[in-house]
């Protein structure tokens, strides 16, 4: 994204600051909203990077102002209307429309252990050939999408090297869409630190970045 929804690298935003022994959950009604998005995402209307992409077509304004979990409840709700599993209008009341159908849930107590120990693999077991071999050089596209995206704006033209190849997983950025999971190679890519924030950076640092195929070009 090219707002407010990719931090990395901003300026402006004021120091990361840590909680002392922070919680998992702050209030009760975090713990909910969090249950709610695992249940309702067992339907599999949408997948985890349309999930994301949702938090990122908040407003930008509403987004800074918007707590973690608050992101999460403007997101799923988007999520369920687009969906078509509630309305708008049932949302608002809290009541199931009359006539309307009850769904099964579709996640069972038995199975949220294993969904939150392990997640939903977005690894894929195909033969796909790599772009990319370790120690190639490498430098992220200066691209711009309109949509989801996991390559960060900082890292954008910056110039690399392939440090490991982590195999084939789900491309998000057109997963997110929905428009297919186009399956290809993640590489650890190494950049340093002066790469990336010039001068002022240490030249002992450097910073490694999961990127997909399609965000990489040959040097």
């Amino acid at each position: 994204m090219n707002s407010v929804h990719d931090m990395g690298g901003m300026h402006g935003m004021g120091p990361i600051v840590r909680e002392k022994d922070e919680p998992v959950f702050h209030a009760r009604w975090e713990a909910r909203i969090f249950a709610i998005n695992r249940a309702v995402g067992a339907f599999r209307k949408w997948t985890l990077d349309a999930s994301r992409y949702s938090r990122e077509r908040i407003p930008a304004a509403e987004y800074l102002r918007m707590s973690y979990y608050e992101r999460f409840i403007d997101g799923v709700v988007d999520l369920l209307v687009q969906s078509g599993l509630v309305t708008r209008e049932e949302i608002a009341s809290g009541k199931r429309a009359r006539g309307s159908k009850k769904l099964a849930p579709a996640m069972t107590a038995a199975a949220v252990p294993a969904l939150v120990a392990h997640g939903v693999p977005a690894s894929r077991a195909v033969a796909i050939e790599p772009r990319f071999r370790v120690g190639d050089r490498v430098r992220a596209k200066n691209m711009h999408p309109i949509g989801h995206t996991r390559l960060p704006r900082y890292a954008r033209g910056r110039t690399g090297s392939v440090a490991r190849d982590h195999g084939v997983f789900v491309f998000p950025d057109t997963n997110a869409q929905l428009a297919g999971e186009k399956p290809q190679h993640v590489y650890s890519v190494r950049f340093a630190a002066r790469e990336l924030w010039g001068d002022q950076a240490s030249p002992r640092d450097s910073v490694h970045l999961d990127l997909w195929d399609d965000y990489l070009d040959h040097v």
